[in-house]
């Protein structure tokens, strides 16, 4: 089975946006050496603790530093964008990095109703599903009559995955012949539902036979499980203030963290997270491949906000080890 891994390129307490960018560059170029398969970045918009804003951009700059792992997105926000927009950068990705760049699409507008007015976008349109047969339309055959054509893009046939944490994408990407990656390791709530109408809807299409699913998982590890736990704090920590309205970078472990964030906040935070392995080589395998066996993906894709890049690393490689033994 692939695994994957997904990098928000966090900017954590202490440090900056250029850190970040360095970091995730740092990251790509261990996770191929480590067998990841894909590294996607994700489109967020006016957070501080996020530096994968301009998702394009990093992506090449990811695709420019290794060689042979795929690199994509998870995703592009497609209400923010005009489709022949978002077609001509990855047409350009995939022009200048052949054979190794994924677009993975969703709904939700990265960001609040401000950064949507910035982004000069309608906040009471959608057409997300015209806006992605369109996309792929530019990604297709060379249509040389066309009023409009994606250029670099046109010939390209960028691999194009429906995200989601709901029922919609499922049945989207179903209808359309799409594969299908759930946003599990933050809105689990729907995950078992959305992947049994995917399945249970999908067309096969030009391009996909047959349904394939993303299991998007977050991982800490660490060689001593109390030190993976310690290291999760972080991201339940920033998941609560999220929640809160009080965004901001990537704080830093805690060894009080009932002090930190109130009982009722802490259980949200945690069924939020649950889709979730936490602890040293053996135990997040052993997590990983119940996973696994219940929801029966075609591929995994890893995640994790760890404050310390070095213990992000480890964390990294931690997992691809249980994941190669599984």
């Amino acid at each position: 089975m692939p695994y994957s891994l997904l990098d928000l390129s966090p900017v954590p307490e202490g440090f900056n946006a250029a850190d970040a960018i360095s970091n995730t560059i740092d990251l790509a170029r261990h996770a191929e050496g480590w067998g990841y398969y894909r590294y996607w970045m994700a489109e967020h918009h006016n957070m501080p603790g996020i530096a994968s804003a301009a998702t394009a951009v990093l992506i090449a700059l990811v695709a420019q530093a290794t060689e042979r792992m795929r690199v994509g997105a998870g995703g592009i926000m497609l209400p923010n964008h005009a489709p022949l927009t978002v077609a001509e950068a990855f047409g350009t990705l995939a022009t200048a990095f052949s054979g190794r760049i994924d677009l993975g699409l969703g709904r939700a507008p990265g960001g609040d109703g401000a950064v949507i007015r910035a982004l000069r976008r309608d906040p009471m349109a959608d057409s997300f599903p015209q806006d992605v047969v369109e996309l792929l339309d530019y990604f297709g055959p060379e249509r040389p009559g066309a009023a409009v054509r994606a250029l670099p893009g046109e010939g390209t046939e960028v691999p194009v995955w429906i995200l989601g944490s709901s029922l919609f994408g499922a049945q989207l990407a179903a209808h359309l012949g799409l594969p299908y990656a759930f946003a599990s390791h933050f809105a689990p709530g729907d995950l078992e539902q959305a992947l049994a109408v995917y399945r249970d809807r999908f067309r096969p299409s030009p391009w996909n036979e047959r349904p394939r699913t993303m299991l998007a998982i977050n991982v800490f590890a660490a060689d001593d499980a109390e030190e993976a736990h310690y290291l999760r704090t972080t991201m339940q920590l920033a998941f609560a203030r999220l929640r809160t309205g009080m965004p901001g970078k990537l704080p830093r472990p805690t060894r009080e963290l009932d002090a930190e964030i109130s009982p009722q906040m802490r259980r949200m935070v945690d069924q939020a997270l649950r889709i979730t392995a936490v602890g040293n080589l053996g135990q997040v395998r052993e997590q990983l491949a119940e996973l696994i066996e219940t929801h029966r993906p075609d591929e995994v894709i890893l995640t994790g906000q760890i404050h310390d890049h070095r213990a992000r690393l480890r964390s990294f490689e931690i997992a691809a080890g249980a994941m190669q033994e599984i």
